[in-house]
């Protein structure tokens, strides 16, 4: 390595710490980030796809400074090759991950009214409703049973079909795209292959429903695009993580279900009133480690100054919300599970812009799968040693693969 590139503004430059991004088993931090949150706020890191090298901010402060700093930008990963996770990468116009101000407000006003308080409260009782019918086919059934399958799964993808507007007869076929597209195991082919299915079903839908007057997410997209408030391919682009956003609440779920079975105080306690319960839970989208890796990148559009270390225009940055929710000088023993922590101010659905915009309706979700799943179960316990729980391998979004039970 050059002078030029070990050095900038006098300063020696930390190395460059290749990350495999190995499977990790059960709930396991990674070891690799542990180390890179010991070695310093801000770390050179290189992924195993895409080009180059990348800053990598653990520190809470940090990761919240960068998130809320508008000369971190997005739009222009969509134009560059940067180091990444994921072996395919190839943005789509209106996806909000990617866009910057004022674009992103514009984007995210056409589905917001899906997504409010208001919206989430209202269909609480059609939530219950679909999760009560998959838990009396468990009971009716009778142990054993794999809940990932029978409950974590079908739920939040039916949930977040009818959000959207996916009509029943379509609802498996999009599933398996959206399986496919988070995946790293059937690389760069199968996943293109997803997404050219699911992001045409997305167009044909749109099309159709732009005149229906309905308030799922296709209608107000079809409706925004009538209008002329978004482009197609803007709408179409929009969609795709939106649709893709229940596979997330599934595998958090099953993190937090594995650990109350392995814990039994933790399960005790969810047993307890709802503001406990809800203390129980907010700890835990704190405390699991929802992902491997990191997300996606920023690019610095000017010199930036961060922790005395110049980051300079050009320079491709991410964030850990993992790393940052694990920082002693905010959660103080930051590795336990403490759910009457004084203050949790976590950051497990991200920060600024970029929060996310299902986060109401995910914690919707999990309060009533963990909620539900303990009442009517109330002998819950692993059907198998914990060590033997199969967890996802070569996946973006960590959880259980299986979770066989019995009661």
């Amino acid at each position: 390595m050059t002078e030029e590139t070990t050095t900038l503004a006098g300063q020696a430059l930390p190395p460059v710490r290749d990350w495999p991004t190995p499977d990790l088993e059960g709930t396991a931090f990674d070891p690799v980030l542990a180390d890179l949150m010991r070695e310093g706020p801000l770390n050179r890191i290189r992924l195993p796809f895409g080009e180059g090298w990348a800053w990598l901010a653990t520190r809470y402060e940090d990761v919240k400074a960068i998130t809320n700093d508008p000369r971190f930008g997005r739009a222009e990963v969509t134009r560059r090759q940067v180091t990444r996770m994921a072996p395919h990468f190839k943005p789509r116009p209106g996806s909000l991950a990617f866009a910057d101000q004022p674009d992103h407000n514009r984007l995210r006003k056409a589905v917001a009214g899906a997504f409010t308080v208001g919206a989430t409260k209202r269909l609480r009782p059609r939530a219950q409703e679909l999760l009560d019918a998959l838990v009396d086919g468990v009971v009716a059934d009778g142990p054993p049973a794999d809940l990932i399958e029978r409950v974590l799964e079908p739920f939040p993808i039916a949930l977040v079909s009818e959000v959207m507007g996916v009509p029943a007869e379509d609802r498996e076929r999009v599933h398996s795209w959206t399986r496919k597209i988070i995946s790293t195991s059937g690389g760069a082919e199968s996943a293109e292959r997803a997404k050219q299915g699911l992001y045409g079903w997305i167009t044909e839908t749109i099309r159709a429903r732009a005149d229906s007057g309905g308030d799922d997410v296709y209608a107000l997209l079809g409706a925004a695009v009538a209008r002329g408030e978004v482009a197609e391919e803007e709408a179409i682009g929009l969609a795709g993580p939106l649709q893709i956003g229940g596979e997330a609440v599934t595998h958090n779920c099953g993190q937090m279900l594995f650990l109350m079975l392995t814990r039994p105080e933790l399960k005790a306690r969810m047993r307890q009133d709802a503001q406990v319960r809800d203390e129980l839970i907010e700890e835990l989208f704190r405390f699991v480690p929802h992902r491997s890796s990191v997300g996606l990148a920023r690019i610095a559009l000017e010199d930036v100054e961060l922790d005395g270390t110049l980051i300079r225009a050009g320079d491709p940055v991410y964030v850990s919300y993992l790393a940052a929710n694990r920082d002693p000088r905010v959660f103080p023993d930051p590795d336990l599970i403490d759910p009457d922590r004084a203050t949790n101010p976590h950051l497990a659905f991200g920060n600024g812009a970029h929060y996310c915009t299902g986060a109401v309706l995910a914690k919707l979700q999990t309060e009533l799968l963990l909620s539900t799943l303990l009442d009517r179960l109330p002998g819950l316990r692993l059907a198998v040693p914990a060590d033997q729980v199969e967890w996802r391998k070569k996946t973006m979004i960590r959880g259980p693969r299986t979770l066989p039970c019995v009661w």
